[in-house]
């Protein structure tokens, strides 16, 4: 079992750093493309977008599925939402983290030099998105959980992922990373769960 595990953990690194390679290497390409292909109502529904697919969005939907499960005396799916809203705060936290030290300016910001280390501003904190993380931590524990409830549930941080780039906020590279932050995030947090608040009472 031990080496089935170690079999799928290294054939998700290599695909983990395949898309990320991919995704640097074409920045430049899809951001260049994003500002020629520009239209105000796709650009007011894309900021939407944005706008609802913030952490805190997650959070109180989350909060509000583990209050509905807790009041219909559903342990199981409390303790899963209580879970994803974990995993939620962890790649936010570390997104957060990774953001302010690697100073990444946006798409949107003219700078001569793109990573800057340590910053305060917002305008450099490109790396990764904050957005598409706690969205994808948020539902990968879902599909970890139930994978027929998460996985149509995926279309959500993949149409976030997409308005962030399309606004002009992040690169392709940043939104891939962050995925893959928000994977790792909810896989982590599954692990050490998933004994003692998961367990079927």
């Amino acid at each position: 079992m031990k080496g089935a595990a170690l079999f799928y953990w290294l054939i998700g690194i290599v695909i983990a750093v395949t898309c990320i390679v991919t995704a640097f290497y074409f920045d430049e390409a899809v951001a260049q493309f994003m500002v020629n292909h520009q239209t105000r109502d796709l650009r007011n529904f894309m900021r939407n977008v944005s706008r609802f697919g913030e952490w805190w969005g997650h959070f109180l939907v989350g909060l509000g599925g583990a209050g509905i499960a807790w009041q219909f005396g559903n342990k199981k799916w409390t303790r899963i939402f209580l879970v994803m809203l974990i995993a939620l705060s962890l790649a936010g936290v570390a997104g957060r983290v990774i953001k302010i030290s690697t100073g990444r300016a946006r798409p949107a910001v003219k700078s001569e030099q793109v990573w800057n280390g340590l910053e305060w501003s917002s305008k450099y904190h490109a790396f990764p998105s904050g957005h598409v993380a706690a969205s994808t931590a948020f539902f990968a524990v879902l599909i970890l959980a139930n994978w027929r409830i998460g996985v149509p549930c995926l279309a959500i941080p993949i149409l976030i992922g997409f308005s962030r780039i399309y606004g002009s906020a992040h690169y392709l590279s940043d939104v891939v990373c962050a995925a893959v932050l928000g994977i790792l995030s909810a896989l982590i947090v599954w692990r050490l769960a998933r004994r003692k608040l998961l367990r079927a009472d």
